[in-house]
């Protein structure tokens, strides 16, 4: 048993809350295994997918605090959730829970689970306390990010500027799905291709487009018209960043990842525009150096990937289809295009580069 003047000094990163599971009683881990699952491949946010696995958790959303009282708790932590929200972060085992069951009945309601929840979820949910779980123990933790996708944009830019490229953050709250993500980097290219490109002849069909897609998107953070005045005219090449954790939804058994997916999507993207004179590249990598059941961390494509694909007897349609981007990109091209960092041992998200070079 802990005491008051003992320290827990706790390290929490990205995959805590698939390695701390401990369900409530009468739980299985499969059970909780396969709804984790159903809701991801759905299209769950990380938010709600980890609402439900703290409501059927002994030790997230404050149970480790909980469990660690009188004790002094200091949680150092590598978020992998968008604006870094610590009780979200691994599911938030050093955070008191500000979620109740009907927050967690609404998610499976809007994701069409409810009916087919075992008895053993429906038992927890009907037993648990629809108030905050515990806030009054949780006042001897000290919460503190360490690490996250904003300082990996900021470093990714640094270098990016060591470089020679004028490089400029657009947001490190990407998130929804990746179609309407790779619509907006297919957008952002053309229009950003022209502030490029002068003279201009001012706001364009386009223009207006990206700003209400941007909109859509929900993208707090993102000033986008001061991004694209920064680089009007720019001489040199421009380095557009982006982060944050796009969504997947499964409509095949393809074999991929939400990175090499939204990269083969916005490659479909810039072949379909008019780019003008700019050579335009697109990469999208998972920080964990992983992306999906793959050995790669991503993938990058440029313009001509479909015309080039389509000459090697690939139909990038098919493959989106059955989210088997992969697949695709092992097969284009020998390979070339996917991303191998080997695993980086930490997470912080994706990370999404456009690169333009005037000619």
């Amino acid at each position: 048993m802990a005491a008051a003047d003992d320290l827990l000094l706790v390290l929490i990163s990205g995959g805590g809350s698939a390695l701390l599971p401990a369900p409530i009683p009468p739980i299985t881990l499969e059970e909780k295994q396969t709804l984790t699952k159903l809701l991801a491949a759905r299209g769950a946010t990380i938010q709600e997918l980890n609402t439900i696995r703290k409501a059927l958790s002994q030790l997230k959303g404050g149970g480790l605090a909980q469990a660690a009282y009188p004790a002094q708790v200091v949680s150092l932590i590598l978020s992998d959730v968008v604006g870094d929200p610590v009780e979200v972060i691994a599911s938030g085992p050093t955070v008191a829970s500000d979620h109740n069951v009907q927050d967690c009945l609404h998610i499976f309601d809007r994701y069409g689970l409810r009916a087919a929840l075992p008895c053993s979820v429906k038992t927890v949910l009907a037993q648990a306390d629809s108030d905050p779980r515990g806030p009054h123990t949780c006042g001897h933790v000290l919460n503190v990010i360490i690490g996250s996708n904003i300082l990996a944009l900021a470093e990714a830019q640094q270098q990016a500027e060591v470089l020679g490229y004028r490089a400029v953050v657009l947001s490190a709250a990407m998130q929804g799905d990746v179609k309407s993500m790779a619509h907006f980097y297919g957008l952002l290219a053309q229009v950003a291709g022209a502030y490029l490109t002068p003279p201009r002849a001012g706001a364009s069909v386009e223009d207006e487009q990206l700003h209400e897609l941007a909109a859509e998107l929900q993208l707090p953070d993102m000033q986008l018209k001061e991004v694209l005045e920064s680089i009007a005219g720019a001489r040199g090449p421009v380095c557009l960043l982006a982060g944050g954790e796009p969504t997947v939804q499964l409509q095949g058994t393809g074999k991929g990842g939400r990175n090499q997916e939204l990269a083969l999507r916005v490659g479909a993207e810039l072949g379909r525009r008019t780019l003008g004179p700019v050579d335009v590249l697109f990469l999208s990598g998972g920080t964990d150096g992983k992306d999906g059941p793959t050995e790669a961390a991503g993938a990058w494509v440029m313009p001509e990937l479909v015309s080039q694909a389509t000459t090697e007897g690939l139909d990038v349609a098919t493959f989106l289809a059955h989210n088997d981007s992969h697949t695709f990109f092992c097969h284009f091209q020998g390979g070339a295009h996917l991303l191998y960092t080997g695993l980086t041992g930490t997470n912080v998200m994706d990370v999404h580069l456009l690169f333009l070079q005037p000619r």
